[in-house]
């Protein structure tokens, strides 16, 4: 049986990381609307205004858990006998989970004006790692674009789809075995029979083979502006 936990005992001291860690946690659980001034305090135990001594507004909360997502978006270590294009990899992967753990922070991440040191070290180490590469600031911003456009995106279908549900039911267990009239839509329900809903079928294997999609054609563009093969 749990033991209550003592209303008398002193509370944790409130600090800007704890606050921040709250918040993350605040909009975790219930989403970006859930996070408030006043949510906010009533899961630290404070008062609203005691908030205000550590973060100026909900703006700087927002900014700074964004930067907390951003932290988690595990740096590529600097191999100087490393591919680019691994290390690319690397960090879509890493960008996909964070983003798989924390799905409010998609339509935040390039929103922020106030980006804090995490998001500077993660677009600084993308830059360094398609520089380093032989990639040009043209390219490289291109570059950059595209594959933030693709795991930002890829991540919200995903999310939307409820990260990826393998599908593990034959179709005739499931009764139609498309969801879509075939007269109607016949390429539509083509594609719903013969791929989405088959055995095993999983969105999440998309992901990789658009990232190899993705830096196939960024090699070439490497290649054709003699640059560096992967």
């Amino acid at each position: 049986m749990p033991v209550p936990s003592d209303p008398t005992a002193p509370r944790p001291r409130l600090t800007r990381e704890r606050v921040l860690g709250c918040a993350l946690g605040v909009a975790d659980a219930g989403g970006i609307a859930s996070l408030t001034i006043r949510s906010l305090a009533a899961e630290l135990g404070v008062k609203p205004m005691s908030v205000y001594h550590h973060v100026a507004n909900k703006e700087a909360i927002l900014d700074g858990i964004v930067d907390l997502v951003f932290a988690e978006m595990e740096l590529v270590p600097h191999h100087a006998d490393g591919s680019w294009r691994d290390q690319v990899v690397l960090r879509a992967r890493a960008t996909r989970h964070a983003l798989r753990r924390h799905p409010w922070a998609m339509g935040l991440l390039e929103s922020r004006g106030t980006p804090g040191p995490a998001t500077l070290r993660h677009e600084e180490e993308t830059i360094r790692i398609l520089r380093e590469a032989g990639f040009s600031v043209e390219m490289t911003a291109h570059a950059s674009a595209l594959l933030d456009s693709f795991v930002c995106g890829f991540a919200v279908q995903e999310a939307a789809r409820h990260f990826g549900v393998t599908s593990t039911m034959p179709n005739d267990e499931r009764g139609d075995s498309s969801p879509v009239d075939p007269e109607t839509y016949p390429h539509l329900a083509e594609m719903a029979e013969k791929h989405m809903l088959r055995p095993g079928y999983d969105f999440g294997e998309e992901f990789q083979l658009g990232l190899d999609l993705i830096l196939g054609a960024l090699n070439r563009a490497a290649h054709a502006g003699h640059l560096p093969p992967s």
